[in-house]
């Protein structure tokens, strides 16, 4: 019974090297995304609207910093143009921060497509 009872044992290699080797990976990759979003936090990214009649600056933590209007949109006759134009500012502003983001989070995480980021 002695025999029978190692016989189905068999001593396999649990991979702890390679676990010890992701995690520091992942760490590394942790560090470079808080780098790159810090930097991020501090770019400004400007848009236009209406030919330049409004101006935007968003920096990269979707906040705006600078505002612009031209005096000449500011008719009290047409709110809503002016209401329009800078919709359309800060939109814009929002897709670039958007995409520069992603594109920076892509180089560091290499694709992999991690959800949340």
């Amino acid at each position: 019974m002695g025999k029978g009872m190692r016989a189905g044992k068999r001593k396999t290699k649990m991979g702890g090297g390679d676990m010890q080797k992701q995690l520091k990976q992942m760490q590394a990759m942790q560090r470079e995304m808080e780098q790159s979003q810090a930097e991020l936090a501090e770019r400004e990214f400007t848009s236009t609207a209406g030919g330049g009649a409004v101006e935007v600056v968003i920096n990269g933590n979707k906040e705006i910093t600078k505002l612009n209007i031209d005096k000449d949109v500011v008719d009290p006759d047409d709110v809503e143009m002016l209401q329009d134009l800078l919709i359309a500012a800060v939109n814009e502003g929002m897709r670039q921060v958007d995409t520069v983001v992603e594109q920076e989070m892509s180089k560091i995480t290499g694709g992999l497509g991690i959800p949340g980021l």
